[in-house]
């Protein structure tokens, strides 16, 4: 028996006008977990769907062998029946159904035609047990956190007695707590024979868990690494990657601050669940024009809630504070007053939230200012497509022009194309709600100098991030929060890890 239990030999894959993959070799060892990473764009979606049979035998060319043998996929089933399973990012759970059902789905336990809801129920319940979720099997998924989702779809993987799990992007939406369980998860199904092939953007998380490292670049493996044999760091990494040395992860970053453009005074919020209960309470912060402010904290600090909230009233209720604009109080009471007094919030969930994925670059861009490019009630087509073309060139959208849909390009692209929709907004201040998440290096360099280009020109930026090294790399100043509060306040020059997260966990008394 061969040492690999994969071998992919000569995979080519091509998409109209795109060589999505190129001459490309992967041997993944027996046991082991394998890490593939690259750019958005390099490959690593495309080629874990044609091992797993997404992309059906003959669409591609080159040679698949599981287990020595040649395998020829006309679906997913087939790849399936050999013990291959893939989760992707998107994670494909039925909401209403409960996690019993949805681990079960297309594999139901049956007895004489009907399904068996105890044995159902049963196994279920065991196979929660062995992923480390203590949740009823009857549980609707939709009562379920992404954290604890991803761990029903490693059940249901699991429950098709996988032998190869493709994980693309496990971590994306997790917090910490939740990633390091499904990393400790990883290792143990390791223990127990199971091989993982893992796509991840976060690199620290690879080299925690991974025992091979591969490198896709523009379609083509570009080396294969082993961490145990030691040199391998995430800078060795990120030069595969892109195929250069990044000295300076973020650009030079020379601040020319001016008056205060926002103020926000006794910013209070109630859960639109829990009406009795301060998602934000009290919150207290300022921006001025050109100066980058961070905004950093734990999950469930109130962040995103805050900023919602400015923006419209678009999270919570009971809102109570003051803002002030320019020096002057104004009123915010929707979505259509906020861009007026020339605010702008890009989403956390790009994908939910901050774009239409089903219409193209140019209809996106102009969603929110679609007054400024109308004449007597109607649009104007061909300066609409004139603006979205503009923004095209400047942020080097990829994408063969300003009619491609928005769906089908990579993250980093689409939160280009939030970033030009907000931008054409003229906005004064600018919140970027984890404006990076799920966005490879390359990617996050060309983000962080189009941020800090709106900075030079006079806007206001209140940067969120879960990634404290993004906001000591970017940011003039840094707000923290904890349990809806700030608190604190540190400049630039004091800023380092350590200091911000002990603000960061202050227990809500402390933070009073």
């Amino acid at each position: 028996m061969t040492d690999h239990i994969l071998t992919m030999t000569g995979i080519t894959k091509s998409f109209p006008g795109v060589h999505a993959l190129r001459d490309v070799n992967l041997k993944v060892r027996r046991g082991e977990i394998h890490a593939i990473c690259g750019e958005n764009g390099a490959g690593k979606s495309t080629l874990m769907k044609v091992l797993s049979g997404v992309y059906l035998h003959g669409s591609y060319d080159g040679e698949i062998r599981f287990d020595g043998e040649e395998c020829r996929f006309s679906g997913v089933r087939d790849s399936e029946a050999l013990g291959i399973v893939i989760i992707h990012q998107e994670l494909a759970l039925c909401p209403q159904l409960s996690i019993a059902e949805n681990i079960f789905l297309g594999n139901e336990r049956r007895r004489r035609g009907l399904i068996d809801w105890n044995r159902t129920n049963h196994e279920a319940a065991g196979l929660l047990e062995r992923v480390g979720l203590p949740e009823n099997p009857t549980t609707v998924i939709a009562d379920l956190g992404v954290g604890k989702q991803q761990l029903v779809e490693i059940a249901k993987a699991l429950a098709k007695r996988v032998r190869l799990l493709i994980l693309d992007e496990p971590t994306a939406a997790l917090n910490d707590e939740d990633s390091a369980h499904l990393l400790d998860l990883m290792r143990g199904l390791r223990d127990e024979g199971v091989t993982s092939v893992i796509i991840s953007h976060k690199l620290n998380e690879v080299l925690a868990v991974a025992d091979t490292v591969s490198i896709l670049r523009d379609g083509q493996m570009i080396e294969t690494l082993d961490p145990a044999a030691g040199a391998v760091t995430e800078d060795r990494i990120i030069s595969g990657m892109v195929g250069r040395d990044l000295e300076h992860r973020y650009p030079p970053h020379e601040p020319r601050i001016g008056e205060e453009v926002l103020r926000i005074e006794d910013w209070t919020v109630h859960s639109p669940v829990q009406h009795d209960r301060k998602v934000v309470d009290g919150a207290s912060l300022t921006l001025r024009r050109g100066e980058i402010v961070g905004l950093a904290g734990l999950m469930g600090a109130g962040r995103t809630e805050l900023a919602m909230s400015v923006f419209g009233r678009t999270y919570g209720t009971d809102v109570s504070g003051r803002l002030f604009k320019d020096g002057r109080s104004i009123e915010v009471r929707d979505v259509r007053d906020a861009i007026r007094h020339g605010l702008a919030y890009a989403t956390e969930d790009r994908k939910r939230y901050g774009l239409n994925l089903i219409q193209d670059i140019r209809q996106n861009v102009s969603a929110a200012s679609l007054r400024r490019l109308a004449r007597r009630g109607w649009v104007n087509g061909h300066e609409e497509h004139a603006v979205a073309e503009r923004y095209r060139a400047e942020m080097n959208i990829k994408a063969p022009d300003v009619l491609a849909v928005t769906g089908k390009l990579s993250g980093g692209n689409q939160q280009k194309v939030v970033l030009a929709k907000w931008i054409h907004t003229d906005p004064d201040v600018l919140i970027l709600d984890e404006p990076t998440r799920g966005i490879d290096v390359g990617a996050k360099y060309e983000i962080y100098t189009i941020v800090q280009r709106l900075a030079r020109e006079g806007k206001a930026i209140l940067l969120i991030s879960s990634e404290l090294p993004e906001l000591l790399g970017m940011c003039d100043r840094i707000y923290t929060m904890a349990a809806g509060r700030i608190t604190g306040e540190v400049a630039r020059a004091d800023a380092t890890q350590e200091l911000l997260m002990r603000h960061m966990t202050l227990e809500k008394e402390a933070a009073r």
